[in-house]
């Protein structure tokens, strides 16, 4: 199953660059995190407030990335991001960047976020109004 294409636009920030003048490996996995909140809410019009209203969240239960060119001070950048499999407690998220200078790949991979309830910390199967929101 692959849902919807859906896009977020950034921007690097000073305190994103590491010492190679470049942006830090670690920024890429904030970046991701950023356009899901956005797209939460805009884009499946279920916002992060909604689910903190249930008593649930989202943890990172797997990252994967891949570094294909860097992104620099400055740099204007697209994260698209689309919903690639559902499981009873989580989701795969696939995401690319693409500069905006020239639409070249930044860098790609996916997310497995864990659905899970901020009341015992374990993860909770995701209630079928939100599977149908995420279909999109």
């Amino acid at each position: 199953m692959r849902g919807s294409i859906f896009e977020s636009t950034m921007q690097v920030r000073p305190d994103d660059i590491d010492m190679n003048q470049h942006v830090h490996a670690s920024r890429y996995q904030d970046y991701v995190l950023a356009a899901r909140y956005d797209q939460r809410a805009r884009c499946y019009s279920m916002p992060m407030e909604e689910f903190l209203r249930r008593r649930l969240g989202w943890v990172v239960h797997t990252a994967h990335l891949e570094y294909k060119r860097p992104l620099f001070m400055g740099d204007s950048f697209r994260l698209r991001t689309h919903i690639a499999e559902f499981f009873d407690d989580a989701v795969r998220v696939n995401f690319e960047i693409l500069r905006d200078h020239g639409g070249k790949l930044s860098c790609s991979g996916w997310f497995r976020y864990t659905l899970v309830s901020s009341a015992t910390g374990r993860a909770h199967a995701i209630p079928s109004d939100i599977k149908e929101k995420y279909s999109v």
